[in-house]
């Protein structure tokens, strides 16, 4: 059973920066996928982005492109996003999540393990 711990959260002003982490455990395969969802009061999660541990390849949806980068650590088997450029529609929950695949799904379906969530909130 994997286990996902985030840490990182918090407030900061816009066009400011934030770096989320995201500690796993209990992962026995490595054709494994991680990545970020995040979900805004009042809307449905939305897949944020992602990286396959097997190949590096990463994914980033359009609204972060540009502003946003997904790294790993092998040996600590942790991810981490760089939130630079805030604005405040990047206000949300954000979800560590995590899936035994081969490449990086953007249906939050496809993930099978989430972490408890990190408040992110950018002020104007």
């Amino acid at each position: 059973q994997v286990q996902l711990v985030e840490s990182g959260g918090g407030l900061v002003q816009a066009g400011g920066s934030l770096r989320l982490s995201c500690a796993a455990s209990g992962r026995t395969f490595s054709n494994y996928v991680m990545g970020w969802f995040r979900q805004a009061p009042g809307k449905e999660q939305e897949f944020v982005t992602g990286i396959s541990w097997i190949n590096g390849r990463t994914d980033y949806a359009d609204p972060v492109k540009g502003r946003f980068t997904i790294a790993r650590d092998n040996a600590k088997d942790t991810v981490y996003l760089q939130m630079n450029s805030l604005k405040p529609e990047d206000t949300a929950v954000y979800y560590c999540v995590a899936t035994y695949r081969w490449t990086v799904e953007t249906d939050k379906d496809a993930y099978n393990y989430w972490g408890q969530g990190t408040q992110v909130t950018v002020s104007s």
